[in-house]
């Protein structure tokens, strides 16, 4: 009866933390698509022609500002998951703490944008798009912090620890390179690939790696002790 017992717990646990796991590889597959909408539809326009934006797409600035809301409330969503599944690591709590800092600071990025709907100054409009920028920016600092942290909590596969490691480091010096260069624009391009490159394909493959393989290994670390 207790092997019984012991299969049955294991079995259990694994299946909870398989659902995490999903759950987080979900949540995350959300945030790329909200945040692709977001960035590449609604704040390009913005950059490249805000009063006519504002004007004349007023339904896609308002669904850009629900998107990146979608975001916010997602990221949690990622970070509980990801926190009930390492549980058990002595840093998951610290790496959990980071994430909320980047999704509460989003969140208070995202205030400044609906003001843009009721703005005819380009200079107005964009002044606005660049206090949520900064804001954001200041987030993605805390955001590198908890990829580095999770790549250390995650170790394997050691490809995609790797990718995490990378990409955080870029959203730091990428932040702090932003304050420190008065000629940052010089340098912005590059900046953005040393950003993008290890970010897409380390957080992709992480979500990926979450829906595929994630949590079947870690039911054990789900489990409390066997009496």
């Amino acid at each position: 009866m207790g092997a019984l017992r012991v299969c049955y717990l294991e079995t259990t646990y694994t299946m909870r933390a398989r659902t995490l796991a999903l759950t987080a590889g979900a949540s995350y597959i959300v945030i790329f698509f909200a945040a692709i909408f977001a960035n590449f539809l609604v704040l390009e326009n913005l950059g490249q022609d805000p009063v006519g934006t504002v004007q004349n797409a007023s339904g896609l600035v308002r669904w850009g500002i629900l998107a990146f809301l979608v975001t916010v409330v997602f990221d949690v969503v990622v970070a509980w998951a990801l926190y009930e599944l390492f549980k058990t690591h002595p840093l998951s709590g610290l790496s959990t703490l980071f994430r909320m800092m980047h999704a509460a600071i989003m969140g208070v990025g995202v205030f400044a944008l609906p003001a843009v709907l009721s703005m005819d100054s380009a200079e107005a409009i964009l002044g606005q798009v660049e206090v949520f920028n900064t804001i954001w920016l200041i987030g993605l600092f805390f955001f590198g912090i908890h990829l580095i942290i999770l790549a250390r909590i995650l170790g394997r596969p050691q490809w995609i620890a790797g990718f995490l490691v990378a990409a955080g480091v870029m959203y730091m010096a990428d932040t702090a390179a932003h304050f420190l260069l008065p000629d940052y624009d010089r340098y912005a391009e590059v900046f953005l690939a040393l950003v993008a490159v290890p970010s897409i394909l380390g957080e992709m493959a992480l979500a990926v790696w979450l829906l595929v393989k994630g949590g079947r290994n870690q039911g054990g670390a789900l489990r409390p002790p066997i009496d």
